[in-house]
């Protein structure tokens, strides 16, 4: 019997993987945790087999607990996220195994069906030099929030903080910084602000637009199936008709979706 715990601050993401193990002959769940402290306090008391640990917690992230690990007794871990670019980086690190939110229970048995395999080569613990593969693919790519931007306003160079920024548009050659009510050019590509933007802060909702998500106040359909993301300053932002799954997702969205199409 593999005993398992899960970490997650979400509550129905913990309610819906402790749906799916309950469903399993040869998994037990013995218990749950919603931060980080919570979940080594857990660790350590409970002595699990296994960890489905959620990447980002509110007082750390899920690599935080692990590089805590001792790595002779560790259990076996099982990453959890939201955010795709965090998957397909840990994947091409070839770490351990790591869950897609919203992931089903076909994807569950085939990450369970790895466990096993380790633990039946005596290798359930997770080894530190790939843990830390994973944290520098991963960590670096986001950006710190105390960041400023430079930008041009007049014969002056303005700083931006971008925890600042409201949210930020393509505009040919350049992006939209929207800013306290003002708009400031950056000569830089959508694309490529995204790629250094932190995930777990900034959200792509349309091909043209990217949101900071502390900044979201609502989201609200509108017609035709369209749904509108409504921010801090009153400015409402149509949501990508491609990228209503991941907004669903990271908003928990009635029914778990946006729209029809």
């Amino acid at each position: 019997m593999i005993r398992a715990i899960i970490v997650d601050d979400e509550v129905l993401a913990r309610a819906r993987l402790r749906r799916l193990i309950a469903r399993l002959p040869d998994v037990a769940l013995v218990g749950e945790a919603a931060d980080a402290a919570a979940a080594r306090s857990a660790i350590d008391r409970l002595r699990p087999d296994l960890v489905f640990l959620d990447v980002d917690l509110p007082d750390g992230t899920g690599f935080d607990v692990a590089r805590a690990l001792p790595p002779d007794a560790a259990p076996s871990i099982v990453f959890v996220t939201a955010y795709e670019e965090f998957a397909r980086r840990a994947f091409d690190a070839d770490a351990v195994d790591y869950l897609l939110k919203p992931y089903d229970a076909e994807r569950l048995e085939i990450a369970l069906a790895r466990v096993r395999r380790s633990r039946r080569t005596d290798a359930g613990g997770l080894d530190p030099a790939v843990l830390e593969r994973i944290a520098r693919a991963v960590e670096p790519n986001r950006l710190d929030v105390d960041l400023r931007l430079t930008v041009r306003v007049g014969e002056d160079l303005v700083v931006v903080r971008v925890a600042e920024v409201e949210w930020i548009a393509a505009a040919d050659n350049y992006v939209e910084l929207h800013v306290g009510g003002r708009r400031h050019l950056l000569r830089e590509s959508l694309r490529a602000l995204e790629g250094v933007l932190d995930p777990l802060r900034f959200v792509r909702i349309h091909r043209a637009t990217i949101v900071n998500s502390e900044r979201v106040r609502a989201l609200r359909p509108g017609v035709s199936g369209d749904w509108v993301v409504i921010l801090e300053s009153g400015a409402e932002l149509k949501v990508g008709r491609s990228y209503r799954r991941a907004v669903a997702e990271r908003w928990r969205a009635p029914g778990g979706g946006l729209g029809r199409g």
